[in-house]
């Protein structure tokens, strides 16, 4: 009923696009207030948005590419492509952008002395890219895609940002120790990891059955709460590096 006494308001693309971003600029506000150190300059942050942006289009570009080399292959079980496409397609492209942008904008960035600052940095272009592709999506199928976007796709992306941003941290501290290949190791991590989450994701979300949709709401409820004590617990026990 709600919904049908304002379908005519958002016919407008103002409010589909309002409707997109607020999620987006509500967990990076959480966040931002979370860092009890030394808070990020606006304009830094401003910047890692972009980078998130900007990752979302290469990502596009990657995942064009990848959907030819898999349609020429051709895998004959279903399965194997549904797993190639989310786990090694989307997956890699999307996290391996973002990380491309996030170690362009932040890496040699004065202000990238805190351990914490990793999962900030991450995790706002990780929502730069979620804020782009969110908009993308309510312009082309409305409302409704927002209201579900607003609690899966978004928290999604959240959460994928904050297991890169923790490894991402971490990797900086070692190559600020002098611990190349442990530098390495957590740079590997800081890929690998929310790349798998994010194939798992797309993977459950993609299975067509009552059942899946249960496997689907566990898999978010698990992934949301590991986050939450994540971020938590790199916020309160954030040092300088």
């Amino acid at each position: 009923m709600f919904y049908y006494l304002l379908s005519p308001l958002l016919t407008y693309n103002y409010i589909l696009v309002i409707a997109a971003v607020v999620p987006a600029v509500f967990l990076m506000l959480k966040a931002y207030r979370s860092d009890r150190l030394e808070p990020e300059s606006p304009a830094l942050l401003w910047r890692v948005i972009i980078a998130g942006v900007l990752s979302s289009l290469i990502a596009l570009v990657l995942e064009k590419i990848g959907y030819v080399i898999l349609d020429a292959v051709n895998p004959s079980d279903e399965t194997t492509y549904n797993v190639i496409l989310y786990f090694v397609i989307v997956a890699f492209s999307e996290e391996g952008a973002k990380y491309f942008m996030l170690r362009r904008r932040t890496w040699n960035h004065p202000e990238f002395n805190c351990q914490y600052d990793g999962v900030l940095y991450a995790l706002f272009v990780s929502l730069g890219f979620a804020l782009w592709e969110n908009i993308s999506y309510v312009l082309q199928y409305g409302f409704s895609t927002a209201l579900i976007r607003a609690f899966t796709a978004i928290p999604g992306h959240a959460c994928f940002g904050i297991f890169m941003g923790v490894f991402y941290g971490r990797a900086k501290k070692a190559s600020n120790q002098g611990d190349s290949a442990l530098a390495t190791l957590f740079t590997v991590l800081s890929i690998v990891i929310p790349a798998l989450l994010h194939g798992a994701y797309d993977f459950i979300a993609s299975m067509d059955s009552v059942r899946s949709g249960w496997y689907f709401l566990i898999f978010i409820a698990i992934m949301f709460v590991l986050s939450f004590l994540l971020i938590k617990k790199e916020s309160r026990n954030d040092q300088y590096i």
